[in-house]
């Protein structure tokens, strides 16, 4: 189920993984170890990967669903979560409340430059959670974008999406081993610089895509914050660069990175596009605050296409 142009039609896109609350500190500088800084705001907002993805492909006009642990309905924190999606349009049907248990919470401090630090608390219990119908939530979707925060919980929902012929884009942000079952799975696999390069051992981005190519079949390709998204066409590593914009908060950015991907995906356009497609939707995101509440509109990552177009 494909849109005929971008735009007309609404592309349904799973995002499946972590949910988590942010509680983020604007701060000036981070503090030296054992030091302490004064902030200078702060805000709470939705996060985790699969969560932020969700959120902005809600915002760039598509049909967003979200499946995932959280914890039960005596929970707060995963009560917010859950009525936050909800404010954006997003089909939470495929939730799994699981008992006794407590949403992740990250703890965030933001410096002027816009980068970041993060302390995360997680129940292991949410860990332990399955989906009990994964045939039944990928029935009807275009695109199954997953992270691998949660691969017991995932990897179910990965190979039922799979088994209906369906696109499996694996956001991998979490380093792993270069046997990760996942990796077989996925049809295109974006990674974060950091999860390749403790993932493969290199150093080199170059040399980490191709360390990765024997063990899948997938589309390659890594996201390195300002610098070129790499990605391997026939092999070969090609570039892309992404858009020289000012950044404020780089927080959320890689997760709507790869909503617009597998968003642009979902909607009929090739890799090339949907990376350029998924580039400049972070690089809006990042020219302002809030995490996943500085995720763009479809409307604004249109215009900012149009003109480097014109441009170039």
């Amino acid at each position: 189920m494909t849109a005929e142009r971008p735009g007309e039609t609404k592309a349904p896109v799973l995002c499946a993984g972590i949910a988590v609350q942010d509680i983020v500190l604007r701060v000036p500088r981070f503090p030296p170890p054992g030091g302490k800084v004064m902030a200078d705001g702060f805000f709470i907002v939705n996060g985790g990967c699969a969560v932020n993805a969700a959120i902005a492909v809600a915002r760039l006009g598509g049909d967003a669903r979200y499946a995932g642990p959280l914890g039960d309905e005596n929970d707060t924190v995963s009560n917010q979560i859950i009525a936050g999606m909800q404010r954006e349009g997003i089909d939470i049907t495929a939730v799994v409340r699981v008992r006794g248990a407590k949403a992740p919470v990250s703890g965030i401090m933001i410096d002027a430059a816009g980068e970041r630090m993060i302390a995360t608390y997680r129940d292991r219990s949410i860990e332990a959670a399955r989906h009990p119908d994964p045939a039944a939530i990928v029935a009807n979707v275009a695109v199954l974008l997953a992270d691998n925060r949660f691969p017991d919980f995932v990897r179910p929902i990965c190979e039922a999406a799979r088994r209906r012929g369906l696109r499996v884009v694996l956001d991998a942000d979490r380093p792993t081993q270069l046997n990760d079952p996942l990796f077989g799975i996925a049809t295109h696999v974006v990674f974060s610089a950091e999860c390749l390069r403790e993932t493969t051992g290199c150093d080199d981005l170059e040399a980490g895509l191709k360390r990765v190519m024997p063990v899948t079949r997938a589309f390659l390709a890594v996201s390195n914050g300002a610098e070129d998204v790499l990605y391997l066409q026939q092999g070969e590593i090609r570039r892309m660069p992404v858009f020289a914009l000012k950044v404020v908060d780089t927080l959320a950015a890689g997760d709507v990175f790869h909503a617009g991907f597998a968003l642009a995906l979902a909607e009929g356009r090739d890799e090339l596009a949907a990376l350029r497609f998924g580039a400049a939707a972070a690089g809006l995101k990042c020219t302002r605050l809030g995490g996943s509440d500085g995720a763009p509109r479809r409307a604004e990552v249109e215009a900012l296409l149009a003109r480097s177009q014109a441009r170039s």
